[in-house]
């Protein structure tokens, strides 16, 4: 990496832009960075590392003062680093972050911090990346160097010298870690010790898993006396406590206990058995005697039953006898209901003839010689004649709605004749109205076109009337600045004065001064006689501290008249802006031109939104028009039909008025006239019916009788009134044949109960069931105990065995894992420096002690010249005192002594020369980690105040191979002998005024 150009604007002591070209040292090599303390020197190492990595490492930890305190609120911060690498040249732009006057409210905002990264190429500088993130990760890929690395292989800054050779083993490891990214190491030593705790919680848990199956085991034991043995190999207590033993003795323990506990659970599955056999025998028992109860209580019921049904015989006989007089009378019952019915047939066909007549009668028939097959006759004539006013009727019907569509229609030709006269008005006047609406349109147009210049001229009238506003204030500022500036002139006149009259004094006063100091017998400092015959008297003293006294007084009274005449010219300045800007307006005439075009802005914009609404009124009014002509054709249209509609409807009126005349004749109506014809036509056709229905009830009544003596004439009965006294209706003929039949089939059922219970030769006495009902629920007692009991002793050796099971699989499995965990724990102990580890270095002290010995090894090939082959580091892994952690020591080898001793027994320049030694072998190995790359500039800071002649003779000659290859190396020092030995310089200078400037010579 080579830097070419560095610019600094308002960062740090630098105020203005200040420009470095590192390639004007290229030809020298090396370069020094002069100036005085305080200066600046080492801020244009900070804006370097600013720059690239956006931190300056003096500001770690503590407040960032980057923008230069010198700066105006309104001046700019920012760095610009141009540099290159093998992959190309580039230059980045960062600004800080700092406090700015906000635009607008007055008053300070923040300036966010800003970068910038671009790249040189054929078509010139180009942007590459904009946000700080993408610019960072852009630098990581360029640089290929974290601010750590660039800190100690580049940019080598002040106080850093020291810090990596004189550190303890814990600082040196983090600095060592930062610089070749071995967290790595320290993760792996993590991720072990999580796996070593990790395997011996699995240890631990799966030994407490153990206890306690086994300590729930021996309870389990203990709580079923199954601890010990006896002859009955029950009721055992357990002779002592096996959790004093070790695991393998307490599973052997409960072995022995489960195998009791199986030996006691088939003694009670066999008690079970006996007591289930006995339980079945007394149920068995039990059952037998209330069969035989309950078939000795069926016996004695079906006995009482027959007894029963005997009493109800002769009840049945009678039934059985009614019963069948019943059936021989129902066979008369059909010829004896056929004389009834045509009995009553006939006489109501009389009644109806009888009805019929008087019908006929009412309406003027006669009855004399009146046939049923004349009067049908004539009720045929008749309907056929009143068939042809059945038309006539309806037309007569419908001569109300008939008039109502014929007015209706009338009222639609005078309608649409309306529709299309006020379509004709209408398109007459049209024109007209499209006429006004399109001169007020044009009108509000007019008036709106003018709003953009009257906005113009209304913001003039504005600026103009605020600039009047602005005059008067400023002539008042003005005037009380001039009598400032008066003020401040005057005093400023005396100030002057009453310095110049100093001076003078004290001038006149130099020789009574001389005079005072004079001594007899010694040289007069001006003359240089040794004789004083008259000295001057020093009769108005005047010290140089008066007159600095009134220099300051003067310098005062000049800075608050040089203020007061700016803030006068200022003011003129801006006066004279505002009396242009007020164009000779009076405030009154400002006033009103501003409300007179405001009242006019006003206007236009209203005349904008009536512009609009008479826009749309005309548009309406241009479609309205075109529609016209085609609401006009369909009107005349329409207003044809209509009238042709009327024509139709009126004619259609005329032949329904003349059918109907004909056909109401002499009657009142057409329906008065079909009413009374149907009346008799419905009599005359009601009286032959009724006649003919007369003569066959007749017939059918003289033969219902001849066929009903016929069928009394075959059976048992002699008379009607017998029949009817023998018949039964049909519920009680099936009631009685359902008696008789239940009776008989209820005997036949209980004699066959009865039968089979009487051969069994059962007690007559009642049979006692509380003996066997006692066994039995003694016996079932029994065996409920001895299935409980049973179920116990299955239950205990089933949960012993999975508990002895579990215990000796966890047992087995622990030896395996407890041999894993001692191997993980030796090597996460190894790894973290502990245990077998005697050195006390971990992982990570153990990689970065190999990277530290390539360090030590490249510096001592410079600190062996550098010391004239006296001194030699020498990488140390003893160990450390009081457990501290060990493997980064770094001992001096004294050749003069042929001893080694610490690093901070050197002398001021021998840790200088040491140092920059390590520095350097420092740099060499961490720019050989991150791939080769190359560092073509290098920059020390100071140090070298404490070398002697001799020494710095040495360190120029180490600078000198520093820059072979063409590398430029900067250092900067306020040593004068250096500064004649490096003719390439950037002097730092801090002006008067504050800022400091940068010089290349």
């Amino acid at each position: 990496m080579r830097l070419h150009r560095l610019e600094v604007e308002g960062f740090g002591p630098f105020r203005s832009r200040q420009v470095v070209d590192f390639d004007t040292f290229a030809d020298d090599g090396i370069f020094l960075i002069a100036g005085r303390t305080g200066a600046g020197k080492s801020s244009i190492l900070d804006a370097v590392c600013f720059g690239l990595y956006g931190g300056v490492p003096r500001y770690d930890g503590g407040e960032k003062r980057l923008r230069s305190d010198h700066s105006e609120p309104d001046d700019i911060s920012e760095v610009v680093v141009e540099f290159s690498t093998p992959s190309g040249r580039y230059r980045v732009t960062r600004s800080p972050e700092y406090l700015r006057p906000a635009k607008r409210g007055g008053g300070m905002t923040k300036q966010a911090a800003a970068v910038s990264l671009e790249e040189h190429g054929t078509a010139g500088w180009v942007g590459r990346a904009a946000r700080a993130v993408d610019v960072g990760n852009e630098l990581d890929e360029i640089l290929q160097l974290s601010r750590e690395q660039f800190l100690q292989v580049i940019l080598l800054a002040q106080n850093r010298f020291s810090e990596f050779l004189l550190a303890n083993s814990k600082d040196r490891q983090a600095l060592l870690r930062r610089l070749f990214g071995t967290e790595r190491f320290d993760d792996v030593q993590a991720r072990f010790d999580e796996r070593r705790r990790a395997s011996e919680r699995a240890v631990e848990t799966r030994m407490a898993t153990i206890g306690a199956r086994l300590e729930e085991a021996e309870r389990l034991v203990l709580s079923e006396g199954l601890g010990g043995s006896s002859d009955e190999g029950d009721d055992v207590e357990i002779a002592e406590p096996v959790g004093s033993l070790s695991t393998a003795s307490r599973l052997e323990a409960l072995r022995r206990a489960e195998a009791r506990a199986a030996y006691r659970a088939e003694r009670r599955a066999a008690e079970r058995d006996d007591a289930e056999r006995a339980l079945a025998a007394a149920d068995v028992a039990l059952t037998e005697v209330k069969e035989q109860r309950i078939a000795q209580s069926e016996r004695d019921r079906a006995r009482r039953s027959l007894e029963s049904l005997d009493a109800e015989r002769d009840d049945i006989e009678r039934a059985r006898g009614e019963l069948e007089q019943a059936r021989r009378a129902e066979v008369l019952r059909g010829v004896i209901d056929a004389v009834t019915r045509a009995e009553h047939a006939a006489t109501t066909a009389a009644s109806g003839v009888q009805e019929a007549a008087s019908a006929w009668e009412a309406v003027g028939g006669e009855i004399d010689g009146s046939s049923a097959s004349a009067l049908q006759d004539w009720a045929s004539a008749q309907t056929r004649e009143s068939g042809a006013w059945a038309r006539a009727a309806t037309l007569e019907v419908e001569t109300a709605g008939r008039r109502a569509t014929l007015d209706a229609a009338a009222d639609m030709v005078a309608a649409t004749s309306a529709r299309v006269d006020a379509l004709v008005a209408e398109r007459e006047g049209l024109p007209a109205a499209i006429a006004e609406v399109t001169d007020a349109r044009d009108a509000a147009r007019r008036l709106a076109d003018r709003a953009g210049d009257l906005t113009l001229r209304r913001d003039q009238a504005q600026t103009r009337r605020d600039a009047v506003r602005e005059v008067e204030r400023l002539s008042t500022a003005k005037s009380a600045a001039d009598n400032d500036l008066a003020d401040a002139s005057i005093r400023l006149a005396d100030a002057q004065t009453a310095l110049a009259h100093l001076r003078r004094r004290r001038l006149d006063g130099f020789a009574g001064e001389l005079a005072s100091t004079l001594v007899d017998g010694a040289s007069c400092p001006v003359c240089g006689a040794v004789e004083h015959p008259a000295p001057a008297v020093h009769a108005d003293p005047v010290s140089a501290d008066d007159v600095d006294a009134a220099e300051v007084v003067r310098d005062a009274a000049a800075a608050r008249e040089r203020d007061a005449s700016e803030r006068c010219a200022t003011l003129r300045a801006e006066l004279a802006v505002a009396v242009a800007a007020a164009e000779a307006r009076t405030a009154d005439e400002a006033d009103a031109e501003l409300g007179t075009l405001d009242e006019q802005l006003h206007a236009a914009i209203a005349a904008g939104a009536e512009l609009s609404r008479h826009e749309a009124e005309l548009a309406q009014l241009l479609k309205r028009s075109a529609a016209l002509d085609d609401d006009h054709l369909v009107a005349t249209r329409a207003l044809a039909e209509a009238r042709e509609n009327l024509a139709a409807l009126e004619q259609s009126a005329r032949e329904a008025d003349a059918l109907i005349a004909e056909a109401r004749g002499d009657f009142d109506s057409v329906a008065q006239r079909v009413t009374t014809t149907n009346s008799r036509i419905t009599a005359a056709t009601a009286l032959a019916s009724a006649l003919a229905d007369q003569r066959q009830r007749d017939v059918a009544l003289a033969e219902a009788i001849t066929a009903r003596q016929s069928a009394l004439d075959d059976s048992p009965f002699v008379q009607v009134s017998e029949v009817a006294a023998a018949l039964r209706p049909a519920r009680e003929q099936a009631a009685l044949d359902e008696k008789i039949t239940r009776h008989a089939v209820q005997r036949e059922k209980e004699k066959g109960i009865l039968l089979p219970l009487e051969l069994r030769g059962l007690p007559e006495e009642a049979i006692d069931l509380g003996p066997a009902e006692t066994a039995a629920r003694d016996a079932r007692s029994t065996w409920i105990a001895a299935v409980d009991i049973t179920g116990k002793a299955t239950v205990t050796v089933e949960r012993l065995s999975g508990l002895i099971a579990s215990a000796a699989d966890e047992h087995e499995r622990s030896a395996h894992d407890a041999a894993e965990h001692e191997v993980l724990q030796n090597l996460a102990d190894t790894i973290a420096g502990r245990g077998p580890n005697t050195r006390k270095m971990t992982l990570e002290t153990f990689v970065l002690a190999a990277e530290l010995e390539e360090i030590v090894a490249a510096a001592n090939r410079r600190l062996h010249d550098m010391s004239t082959g006296r001194y030699q580091l020498q990488h140390s892994d003893a160990l450390a005192a009081r457990g501290a952690a060990s493997g980064l020591g770094i001992v001096v080898f004294d050749a003069f002594t042929g001893l080694t001793r610490p690093a901070q027994s050197l002398s001021g320049g021998e840790t200088f020369l040491s140092s920059l030694a390590l520095a350097l072998g420092l740099a060499e190995v961490v720019t050989a980690r991150a791939g080769g790359i190359r560092l073509d500039t290098l920059f020390i800071d100071e140090g070298f105040g404490s070398l002697d002649g001799d020494t710095l003779d040495i360190a120029m000659r180490t600078l000198d191979e520093l820059r072979q290859g063409g590398r430029t190396v900067g250092v900067i020092s306020h040593v004068e002998a250096m500064q004649d030995q490096i003719p390439a310089q950037l002097r730092v200078r801090a002006t008067r005024e504050g800022p400091s400037i940068i010089e290349t010579r």
